[in-house]
């Protein structure tokens, strides 16, 4: 991998190879280039990438270019496409120290009618709205992020006061600025658990077409565009959340055919052995949940005031007060930034301000407030390293 001085004099030969069709020199003039360019792709399979340099350098050199370029890099031809879209150019620009992390964001009108998914830097500017999706956005819907793309799956919507559920996986791809559409799920739900495990998107549990309560679970695999049915749970689950631990998928909160009223059961699959196992030190009705580091955070139904924090090496939970005054039933939305917590209100009061919790601050600083703030009531927050 060539080094930091290298990787500059390539970019500026880089910058000059195509300054005048994307003026990178000038961000200034954004009308040229567009965040969201939809350019006729040559092409290009079988020319180097750049030409006289060999590929591994071109790659390095294409991957130094600011993130704000990619969409309109995407449209040269369909090599260059295929990189950004590729593994292998989020990891060059991983060992290159060059990963921006944004939010992304679902909001929701004061209305509660139009939604929309919005995207925010580090320090809560908000750079534009994302296409629409090719499809409604469902209510059920389960979220993963995968390869620095934002994965929307399943979910109901109702038609003549009749729900319909669908198995349908769209795709966003952060880089390109674009929704695709994935291979379906096998069975089609909502309010299930899913999470990313091991470069792999796991569903579980949840309700189907008929509002019956289902046990079964798949995985997707993105190299083959398919989804694969795995061993099933136990009893059926639903309403539940999935995250990954250690190379493990964990399923927690929600309700049970076997438990009355809420289950605190985890059942937790593991990928090697292909099967399931179970604990019983979980956590009920969650109206929020985010993974930080190796701990997971989460708030309960029941109590609005306190985060819960699960810590996986030992199984435990400590719960920590939120420094909110005024009524209780002040919902939040968890986002994540810089390995820290963010919580959105989910009541729209001027005096209620996003609440930051640093994990790793001294005991007593660990709560801040913060100036990032959604355009709207956030329904849900994924964060992608891209």
């Amino acid at each position: 991998m060539p080094g930091t001085n290298c990787g500059k004099k390539r970019v500026t030969e880089l910058k000059m190879c195509f300054s005048d069709e994307m003026n990178l020199d000038n961000p200034g003039h954004s009308k040229n280039i567009s965040y969201f360019t939809s350019s006729v792709v040559v092409d290009d399979s079988y020319s180097p990438l750049l030409p006289g340099l060999p590929d591994d350098v071109a790659k390095y050199c294409l991957a130094l270019v600011p993130r704000y370029y990619f969409p309109a890099m995407g449209g040269v031809n369909k090599r260059w496409r295929s990189f950004i879209r590729s593994k292998e150019f989020i990891m060059v620009r991983k060992l290159a120290c060059l990963l921006e992390e944004w939010l992304y964001v679902l909001t929701v009108d004061a209305d509660g009618k139009e939604s929309h998914w919005e995207v925010l830097d580090c320090l809560g500017h908000k750079h534009h709205q994302l296409p629409q999706m090719p499809a409604p956005i469902r209510a059920g819907f389960g979220v993963a992020v995968l390869n620095a793309k934002l994965l929307v799956m399943g979910g109901y919507s109702m038609i003549d006061e009749s729900a319909s559920v669908s198995p349908e996986v769209f795709q966003y791809d952060s880089c390109l600025n674009s929704w695709s559409k994935l291979a379906s799920m096998n069975v089609a739900r909502y309010d299930f658990a899913c999470a990313e495990v091991n470069g792999m998107v796991y569903a579980v549990g949840g309700n189907g077409v008929n509002g019956e309560s289902l046990s079964c679970a798949e995985v997707y695999d993105p190299d083959t565009n398919k989804w694969r049915v795995i061993e099933s749970l136990r009893r059926p689950r639903w309403g539940c959340f999935g995250c990954g631990f250690e190379g493990k998928l964990y399923v927690m909160g929600g309700r049970s055919s076997f438990t009355i009223g809420n289950s605190r059961f985890v059942d937790v699959y593991n990928p090697e052995r292909q099967s399931w196992c179970e604990m019983k030190n979980g956590c009920v009705m969650v109206t929020a949940h985010a993974v930080v580091g190796k701990k997971l955070f989460c708030i309960e139904w029941k109590n609005q005031r306190k985060l819960g924090i699960f810590n996986p090496e030992d199984n435990s939970w400590k719960m920590v007060g939120v420094p909110v005054t005024g009524s209780s039933s002040i919902g939040f939305r968890l986002g994540i930034l810089d390995e820290k917590l963010l919580l959105f209100s989910l009541q729209e009061n001027p005096t209620y301000t996003t609440l930051l919790y640093d994990p790793n601050a001294a005991a007593g600083s660990e709560w801040q407030t913060c100036e990032i703030k959604p355009s709207g009531s956030c329904l849900c927050s994924v964060t992608i390293k891209a």
